[in-house]
């Protein structure tokens, strides 16, 4: 049986994190797995500045998961304040995806927003296009809202937009 541990990330975790990320996002590699974006997005998907400041910052959390001391997932939580979390770029290694990690990891989002933050609520946003993943989310127990957010389609630190149609859906839910 393989051995899981979680970590929260430091900075000396840049590197393998930023390899992980874009594996599973975008390019050939991601298409391995079932959550890529590659077919919506192309080039970054972020970059080590982004997950710098985010490590750096007291107001959010990436925890990442090893699977027999291998980088194999990762979870950004942050706060939102007024008792809401949100939950972001969730990431399982293609080669991994389907084993049940992503839904630990969700699991420790949670516990995380509820125990350092204060949380009550954790939403997310997913592209509106995703309709694999909005249902892999509705089985966590998340909720579509009514709001819709739009995509920073011409931001390049968000990637590069393969079709202009691309919006997000906001879903949410209670955290006990």
């Amino acid at each position: 049986m393989a051995e899981i541990t979680f970590r929260t990330a430091t900075m000396a975790d840049i590197e393998i994190l930023h390899a992980l990320v874009e594996s599973a996002y975008r390019g050939a590699s991601a298409k391995a797995g079932w959550t890529h974006e590659a077919d919506l997005l192309g080039g970054q998907r972020t970059d080590a500045d982004e997950l710098s400041d985010i490590i750096n910052d007291k107001e959010q959390t990436i925890t990442l998961a090893f699977i027999d001391g291998e980088l194999a997932g990762c979870v950004n939580v942050s706060n939102r304040g007024d008792g809401r979390g949100y939950l972001g770029m969730l990431t399982v290694d293609p080669q991994r995806q389907a084993g049940g990690l992503g839904r630990q990891l969700i699991e420790m989002a949670e516990q995380g927003a509820v125990s350092g933050f204060g949380a009550g609520v954790m939403e997310m946003t997913v592209i509106a296009q995703r309709k694999e993943l909005i249902a892999y989310y509705e089985r966590r127990g998340y909720g579509l809202t009514p709001e819709t957010r739009p995509f920073p389609l011409h931001d390049p630190r968000f990637g590069e937009a393969r079709r202009d149609d691309l919006y997000f859906v906001v879903m949410e839910k209670a955290l006990a």
